[in-house]
């Protein structure tokens, strides 16, 4: 009985704990309003709503809800929403208060805003040190510069490089051996393999004016107005491409030289090219196809009725995969080697080394064969395109 009593006086006590607060806020509206006035339900409405607001927040999410609240972000990034990349205890206790999905959203996204703008804001930092680091290094190669002009040995300036470079080529264009690149195949190309054959024409030619023997650049057919002509004037600019010491003529190679002295270097002629001869005029094609389409050349050699020959990739090099045509600049970097050491090996070194797997254990060393390459191929059989 006694036990029963105590349950009963602690229940009471409990309900009169609750209902404090109401009582708190009835009496002085019972005690103060004035005689045929009504409640206030809006006032106690609002006070009830706030206590019962306050008595279900919680007051310090556990352990286990921010690691719930962790997971739904990474969710929520892995499903590509706006989040943050790194986000902390406290943010996530707020986030955990919020009680609506957009709520959380919003707030996620702000917080990931603000997050870009930090990274945004240290990442040029960084790149002011970066530029101040450079700015100061170049600042000490000029100091050092300075210093080393206070020498008994003579300095070369890049000016006088040059100088000497261009009055090679000058000396070229009258004594030196010519290489011809048919610029005939504009039709045959889209825009951007047009724009990738000039851009391999310009390391051709710089790389010509580089060589201590250059040879004397044609470019055959080069039609004024065209669309060679124009990207070449887009890439040069008119004042240097006035200056360029090269032969630039829309007409034909058979125009220019006797056709028993023209060689066309074309990938599919059956005939090999054995040894380099000074005295022969070598014509290149002067075409990108991405899609490969072989014969081409060979057939405009063809028409031409011109000797053709290949390169010995195959007798020099253990092919891997890939097809045999080399970039332009390419094909000067390797006849410019053979024409000043003669030497297969020391020219296909040119050739790009994931084409191949290096050289046959039987390829020559030694210095080509002299006086000789394959008959010339004038109406050989070959691949049309």
């Amino acid at each position: 009985m006694v036990s029963l009593s105590c349950v009963m006086f602690l229940r009471s006590c409990s309900l009169a704990a609750r209902l404090q607060p109401l009582l708190a806020v009835l009496r002085p509206i019972s005690t103060t309003r004035p005689a045929g006035k009504e409640l206030d339900l809006d006032l106690w409405k609002s006070v009830m709503k706030a206590q019962a607001l306050q008595e279900d927040r919680p007051s310090d999410p556990s352990p286990s809800a921010l690691d719930a609240q962790r997971h739904l972000v990474e969710m929520w990034h892995q499903a590509g929403k706006l989040v943050p990349r790194s986000i902390t205890d406290e943010q996530l206790q707020d986030l955990a208060a919020l009680g609506t999905k957009s709520g959380k959203k919003k707030f996620l996204k702000f917080l990931a805003i603000k997050e870009a703008h930090k990274i945004a804001k240290k990442e040029k930092r960084e790149k002011r040190n970066i530029d101040e680091q450079l700015e100061e290094r170049k600042l000490d190669e000029q100091l050092e510069e300075e210093r080393l002009k206070n020498t008994f040995l003579m300095r070369f300036w890049s000016s006088s490089m040059d100088r000497l470079q261009n009055w090679r080529a000058a000396q070229a264009m009258c004594f030196g051996q010519p290489l011809v690149y048919d610029l005939s195949y504009e039709h045959h190309m889209t825009r951007r393999e047009m724009e990738n054959t000039v851009s391999q024409l310009l390391e051709a030619e710089g790389w010509n004016r580089r060589a201590l023997d250059p040879f004397h650049l044609h470019f055959c057919g080069l039609q004024p107005g065209g669309a060679y002509h124009h990207q070449l004037l887009k890439r040069y600019g008119p004042e240097a491409w006035d200056r360029l010491l090269i032969t630039a003529t829309p007409r034909r190679p058979l125009d220019l030289f006797p056709p028993e002295r023209l060689v066309y270097l074309t990938a599919d002629s059956p005939c090999v090219l054995r040894a380099f001869d000074h005295g022969k005029v070598y014509v290149v094609g002067a075409m990108v196809d991405r899609s490969i389409r072989s014969g081409l050349s060979l057939a405009n050699a063809k028409r031409l009725n011109l000797a053709t020959a290949r390169l010995p990739l195959d007798e020099h090099l253990d092919w891997d995969s890939g097809a045999k045509n080399l970039t332009l600049d390419q094909m000067m970097r390797i006849l410019s080697a053979l024409k000043d050491t003669g030497r297969w090996r020391t020219a296909l070194e040119f050739v790009p080394k994931r084409k191949h797997c290096g050289f046959h254990r039987t390829a020559r060393t030694g210095k080509t064969q002299s006086g000789r390459h394959d008959a010339p191929n004038r109406r050989g059989p070959g691949r049309n395109t």
